[in-house]
């Protein structure tokens, strides 16, 4: 005899209540009241839908066959299910039909022994046609169930179908099971929801030649009525015939596709990542100093304009592609973001917002090399953006541009991580073809894949550029990193992804991986005669900054050059280094000898510096040196700021002190600001930066996934819901006149206050059992039953024998009390 799905979850143990809340977590969400309510959303479409979406396909086609195999009493077997599934020409082994029956009563997909199993309801709401096959043909058309119950007559029928009639079964038998075609003109095939039959299987001439309308006057396909276009659809019986040699569920396979090409080298790999994470960091930091030169404006509609991504590819020397996943992982760590505009600025860039980095970047930048990529490489993992969009069309036929909303992406996080699960799962420094990886998604998560094809190869295409795999295989410090992740998802000790692990203050295995492949920072360089300075390795910290003052970047890899020029020497007097400053500098952090060009050049430029002094008057120019002012008052190059010769020593302008001191430097000439006094300015120029953003971390990947929880805290669920089913038992016990309606059998109750009270002393006295009808705080009328302990000061106290808790009733609230039989 068939039970029902909460019979069956009220017998089952606390642990086996809690491990099916475990493989399906949604359940818990909100916790249910009691078990009926459990089995209710347990059979709901859209918990159904969440555990079909994790199950591979060869479990689904196991499903399939339980579904197909009910009897009339909506009731299968592990024998029936096993039959079908070994009819094909290729049959599975037993075991593994067993096993995937196992996994699908474990999630309580099917429910009972295996002699008497029961599909849950919810099953045939989400997926209509089990294994692609449509209805029976006795629920569809008679004529179609009395051809299909003579399977002489079915098969000679088929055999004698023309091709193009046969051709449509075909397609219709490898499912779904229906199309829809325009009644009257069959040639033009509908738009529907359903799958649309193509038009070289559709179109058989004219109407009445049609090969449609042929199978439809043969019974072989069952013309459905309802609205403006035809609906056909295969009974489930010819679909069977045509399956013949394929087997009724079609091509089984119990494991996943295999992958063709043989492991690479680990050490390659990893060291192909690793360099591309340097790459990465160093792009990264040239993106957030051109943002710092120049921030990028908000369009009004939202993110940045194309104008600005094509600017910033150029300083990168980066495509556009590339340049806006960087943009979007940067705003994703927290490195950049909105900074708010005020005055004319608001005018000039046509918005009120540019992004800018944030005061995280500098943190960000004294950190490590692979400390500064992990925080990259989580931030990616996180983010519900879907890069790949940048640059394509939206419904409005706008272009989708970098941080804008339509780049938003609920489901990216799940799906990089299903990307990356695929080849952490193959053996290490496998390297799978994009199809590969594709048909691996495929049988491993069927419903969740479908149609995403296009998100999981830009995951593949991001993941090469991130660094976090090398040639084409996943790297060892990116296993790593997946791995915490995963752990701390199945911990289920941060659900929101609130706690970093860098708070802790210790790197993670994964920062420890990458840096042993790293070169190690160096804080030295190489001055060649020729004024490069060569970087053999990393730079640190404090090195890197110094180089960004005193020299010009040339080129990047695994040893950086760089040169001095006239121009950064004069860009670190100006930052407020002194001659001896830059000479010490270069001898202590070159390991080769200073060459003399160096020093002349530093001399050189340090003393014409400071050699014109200007303030503001308009704006003018000072010098001891009179030669001097009359060269640049004669100075064609100068002529637009109108100098005139107030004293021997001193110019004026009428423009602005900063506009002089560009045209003088442009010029080639090296003055400096003065302030009132006559003291010289020097000073680095200030660089706004954006509010402080909290980065993503990894955690919490999927906005739509329900948080995982420990198997403590499911237990401690699993009791909350036993007594919400002991409460709701006992309520049903309670008395029709506590419960607020009229008596039936059983003690007569006592409704009057007066009477319900010495029902309650006596009660106190004997130390009875006693049901008490009251109103609660939101006038709702509640039942509970009892043992009082005490009456005074206007309250019960009394004790809840099932719970063994203490509670208090305002004796005003007590409607009616009944002593228990």
């Amino acid at each position: 005899m068939t039970t029902s799905l909460a019979d069956h979850l009220r017998a089952l143990p606390d642990e086996s209540l809690a491990a099916l809340l475990q493989l399906r977590p949604d359940l818990v969400v909100p916790v249910p009241a009691d078990v009926s309510a459990l089995a209710l959303r347990a059979q709901s479409r859209v918990s159904v839908a969440r555990a079909l979406d994790g199950l591979d396909q060869f479990t689904l086609q196991i499903l399939d066959a339980a579904r197909l195999t009910r009897g009339p009493d909506g009731t299968t077997s592990t024998d029936q299910i096993l039959a079908m599934a070994t009819a094909g020409p290729h049959p599975p082994a037993p075991t593994a039909v067993r096993a995937a029956v196992d996994r699908l009563r474990a999630r309580f997909l099917l429910y009972g022994p295996e002699h008497d199993l029961t599909v849950v309801g919810g099953v045939d709401e989400v997926s209509p046609y089990p294994a692609g096959l449509g209805r029976p043909a006795a629920e569809l058309d008679a004529r179609a169930a009395a051809l299909c119950a003579d399977p002489a007559k079915l098969r000679r029928a088929l055999l004698a179908a023309p091709p193009s009639a046969r051709a449509v079964l075909d397609r219709l038998a490898g499912g779904p099971p229906v199309g829809t075609v325009a009644p009257g003109a069959l040639e033009a095939p509908a738009t529907g929801g359903e799958d649309v039959l193509p038009p070289d299987l559709v179109n058989g001439g004219t109407p009445t030649g049609s090969p449609i309308r042929w199978l439809v006057e043969h019974h072989l396909l069952v013309r459905m009525s309802g609205g403006r276009h035809g609906t056909v659809e295969l009974p489930r019986e010819v679909g069977l015939v045509l399956r013949r040699d394929t087997g009724p569920l079609g091509p089984l396979r119990t494991s996943p596709p295999a992958v063709s090409g043989p492991p690479r080298e680990t050490k390659a790999v990893d060291s192909a990542g690793a360099g591309q994470t340097m790459e990465v960091v160093r792009h990264t930091e040239a993106l957030l100093e051109a943002l710092v030169v120049e921030p990028a404006p908000v369009l009004r509609s939202g993110g940045v304009g194309v104008r600005d991504l094509r600017r910033l590819a150029r300083v990168l020397g980066l495509d556009e592609p590339t340049t806006a996943l960087i943009f979007e992982v940067a705003y994703a760590a927290g490195l950049t973001g909105e900074l708010e505009l005020t005055g004319a600025a608001t005018t000039r860039y046509g918005g009120d917002q540019q992004i800018a980095p944030t005061g995280g970047y500098e943190v960000w930048r004294a950190a490590s090399l692979a400390q500064r990529w992990e925080q990259l490489a989580r931030a990616w993992l996180a983010m519900t953006r879907q890069v790949g969009l940048v640059g394509q069309r939206d419904d409005r036929d706008r272009p989708i541009s970098v941080l804008s909303a339509e780049a938003e992406r609920a489901g990216a996080p799940a799906a990089r991580r299903a990307v990356l699960a695929v080849l952490a799962d193959l053996p290490q420094a496998t390297a799978p073809t994009p199809d590969e990886v594709l048909a691996l998604l495929d049988w491993r998560a069927p419903r969740r894949a479908r149609g995403r094809e296009t998100a999981h190869r830009d995951v593949l295409t991001e993941a090469a550029r991130l660094g976090v795999t090398g040639l084409g295989a996943l790297t060892s410090y990116g296993r790593l990193l997946l791995a915490e992740l995963t752990d701390a998802d199945e911990r289920g000790d941060d659900p929101l992804g609130l706690r970093s692990d860098a708070e802790s203050g210790d790197p993670s295995t994964a920062v420890r991986a990458l840096d042993g492949l790293l070169p190690a920072p160096v804080d030295h360089v190489l001055v060649q005669a020729d004024l490069s300075v060569v970087v053999p390795g990393p730079p640190d910290p404090a090195l890197a900054a110094e180089l960004d003052v005193v020299a010009e970047h040339e080129s990047a890899g695994g040893a950086s050059v760089h040169r001095v020029t006239t121009a950064s020497i004069r860009r670190a007097l100006d930052a407020g280094y002194t001659a001896d400053d830059l000479h010490a500098l270069f001898r202590r952090r070159s390991r080769t000898p200073v060459p003399q060009g160096l020093t002349y050049l530093v001399d050189d430029v340090s003393r014409r510096h400071g050699g014109l002094r200007v303030g503001s008057a308009g704006g003018y120019v000072r010098s001891d040196d009179e030669a001097l002012l009359s060269e640049v008052q004669a100075d064609r190059r100068l002529e637009s700021l109108a100098f005139r010769r107030l004293a021997p020593t001193v110019l004026v302008t009428p423009y602005q002190v900063n506009r002089m001191l560009l045209a003088l430097r442009d010029a080639g000439y090296a003055p400096v600001p003065e302030d009132a006094t006559g003291a010289t300015v020097l000073s680095r120029p200030k660089n706004r930066r954006a509010p402080a953003r909290t980065p993503l971390t990894g955690r919490a990947v999927d906005p739509l996934a329900t948080p995982k929880l420990p198997m403590p805290r499911l237990l401690g669920v699993v009791e909350q819901i036993r007594r919400g089913e002991a409460a709701a038992r006992a309520a049903r016990r309670a008395p029709a006149v506590v419960r607020g309606g009229p008596a039936a059998t059983g003690p007569t109750p006592v409704t009057g206050h007066g009477d319900a009270l010495a029902v309650l002393q006596q009660a106190v006295r004997d130390k009875a059992l006693v049901w008490v009808g009251y109103v609660d705080a939101h006038g709702a009328t509640a039942s509970r039953l009892v043992r009082p302990v005490s009456i005074g000061a206007g309250y019960l106290r009394a004790e809840d024998d099932r719970t063994e808790m203490l509670h208090t009733f305002a004796l005003h609230r007590i409607t009616a009390a009944v002593l228990e039989e």
